[in-house]
């Protein structure tokens, strides 16, 4: 079982970025947060599986946290959320989506070609997935550029701290449990605020694409 313990890491890693790049390219919102829900499943059972290996309770705390915020209360949140704002589909892009796999295949060799030197520095037994944790961040970065609806924007946001939260856990097996707290509040506020916000939008202007900003003025 010991031996097979890296493999299974690799496989969620790997699991990670294929989400990242099913989301880059989904334009069904309900979809969309069924892909993040995976993603924090692949997330919690690397931390598991990490922590496992390493004996650190602070990793089978941080799989927790990400298991009840990640796995069942934003996904659940973000179900609600968009079936009383009945926005279903994000069909305006910045970009098409085959450039926008291209530029994701690019993101991830920048990111692999970072992140090499530093996987070779660190002692953790996935460090080698530093450039895949890199890379979801990266994506998860762009997704945000490229939509102009807010709720794929908020779940770019959360897909982005997956991704830093994975390279937290690769290189150094974990953050101290007051960073982890920290997070994990910041996360689950801002998604409230969020979702507060993406009301006001459809309210004030019958939509949510954030284009829409941009016709406030200034009395």
């Amino acid at each position: 079982m010991i031996r097979l313990v890296p493999q299974l890491i690799n496989l969620f890693a790997t699991l990670i970025l294929l989400i990242s790049f099913a989301m880059i390219s989904q334009r069904r919102i309900v979809r969309l947060i069924n892909l993040f829900m995976m993603q924090g499943m692949a997330l919690v059972a690397a931390s598991f599986l990490i922590g496992y290996m390493t004996h650190q309770t602070d990793l089978y705390v941080s799989g927790a946290l990400t298991l009840v915020l990640k796995v069942i209360f934003i996904p659940w949140m973000l179900h609600r959320l968009i079936g009383k704002l009945n926005v279903r589909w994000d069909v305006e892009m910045l970009i098409n989506i085959p450039t926008t796999m291209l530029v994701g295949i690019g993101l991830v060799i920048f990111s692999f070609s970072l992140a090499l030197p530093v996987s070779r520095l660190s002692h953790s037994i996935a460090g080698a997935s530093l450039g895949i944790a890199l890379a979801c961040v990266l994506l998860s970065f762009m997704m945000m550029i490229i939509r102009s609806k807010a709720v794929p924007q908020v779940i770019g946001f959360l897909s982005m701290e997956n991704g830093l939260i994975f390279a937290a856990t690769t290189v150094t097996n974990g953050m101290p449990m007051i960073v982890e707290f920290g997070i994990a509040l910041d996360v689950l506020v801002g998604v409230l605020i969020l979702g507060v916000f993406m009301f006001q939008i459809r309210e004030k202007f019958d939509s949510l694409d954030i284009h829409n900003l941009e016709a406030l003025k200034e009395d």
